[in-house]
């Protein structure tokens, strides 16, 4: 093979993996459809020519295929922590006069983050290249999912640019927004078939599929929000001192982060944030259970310090449960492909 056919297939590998970003995580396509698609088949060409140059970063490798015969355990070489929870107010005014004495009366900023209704995972990438997936588990094993991770359009199985560190873990929720939960469910019961219950089980479900087909056919995004191990043989850190910056640095490498982040200066200004989501709620392309803030500067979280399962720095402001009263219209019954019949209640809508 001539040096100018690597450099095509480098190229269009390049090419595709930058208007997919644009496309799945930037909502901005600059090419049509039938554009990418002339250069993917034009890749998968070469590759099938030239296997031996397929690599992991390759656009081809998204479409699943791969059968697994179980799940692999993984060892998290930083734990995947919980977060402690407040409900009320109050309960953030108590957690807010608690970092007050952990970082002794010192000035703070929080960040404010949608809480993702979905499945946490650690992505891990070496030299730029995603390498293993794994779900958190019980928080420091988890199961290896890289082959049906791979197949999530907005994961870069690449990173953009070169100054992140050789080894790069990246924490975030796996999830399946409203508009492909409802389409998943409508393929359901067209083929008869067993409906999701919500957008988090229908996303548990598909990440946790030993063949990676059915998952690259599941609607499934991802939003990033924080790290794990890092390691980088060069004296250069390139890690941002703090959080937000951190996230802004993730979304400049190419993940996807979520554009609700912000950035705020005191307790009144989160509240009101907490207040201003909540209300938009129903608004919003994917489901959220409540507001995770953080205390922003990375030197202040760590003299805050963790508990045994959480951080200090960190607490989940989750919303009031929702409760309405609905009238129960009829009981169908479904027939499955091997003849199982399941009733489905049909209610009024609220």
């Amino acid at each position: 093979m001539s040096e100018s056919t690597l450099s095509d297939i480098n190229q269009l590998k390049k090419t595709l993996n930058y208007h997919s970003h644009c496309y799945y995580v930037l909502d901005d396509p600059e090419i049509p459809d039938a554009e990418y698609d002339k250069l993917f088949r034009n890749l998968e060409a070469l590759e099938i020519k030239y296997p031996q140059y397929a690599t992991l970063d390759s656009p081809t490798q998204r479409v699943g295929g791969e059968v697994l015969q179980n799940f692999k355990q993984v060892q998290h070489q930083i734990p995947m922590l919980s977060l402690s929870n407040a409900f009320s107010t109050d309960e953030i005014e108590d957690f807010s006069r608690r970092m007050d004495d952990l970082l002794d009366n010192e000035s703070f900023q929080i960040v404010a983050e949608p809480k993702l209704d979905g499945l946490a995972i650690s992505l891990r990438y070496e030299e730029g290249i995603l390498v293993q997936a794994a779900t958190r588990g019980d928080g420091t094993t988890g199961e290896d999912v890289t082959h049906n991770v791979r197949t999530i359009q907005s994961i870069p199985l690449k990173l953009s640019g070169d100054d992140f560190p050789q080894t790069l873990e990246v924490r975030g929720e796996i999830f399946m927004p409203k508009k492909g939960f409802a389409a998943l469910n409508k393929a359901q019961r067209s083929k008869g078939e067993k409906e999701f219950a919500n957008p988090r089980n229908a996303a548990a479900g598909s990440l946790r599929q030993l063949d990676s087909k059915i998952a690259a056919a599941r609607p499934l995004d991802m939003f990033c929000y924080g790290l794990g191990f890092i390691e980088n043989e060069q004296q250069n850190n390139p890690i941002k001192d703090n959080h937000y910056a951190i996230i802004q640095q993730l979304g400049q490498w190419g993940l996807p982060i979520c554009d609700e982040v912000k950035l705020l200066d005191d307790w009144k200004a989160c509240i009101e944030f907490y207040d201003s989501i909540l209300s938009r709620r129903t608004q919003l392309a994917y489901e959220i259970d409540g507001v995770v803030y953080k205390i922003n500067h990375i030197k202040q979280q760590n003299k805050a310090g963790f508990i045994a399962r959480a951080p200090r720095w960190a607490i989940a402001h989750k919303f009031p449960a929702e409760e309405a009263l609905t009238t129960l219209l009829n009981i169908d019954i479904q027939v499955g492909r091997t003849g199982a019949l399941t009733p489905v209640a049909r209610l009024a809508p609220v």
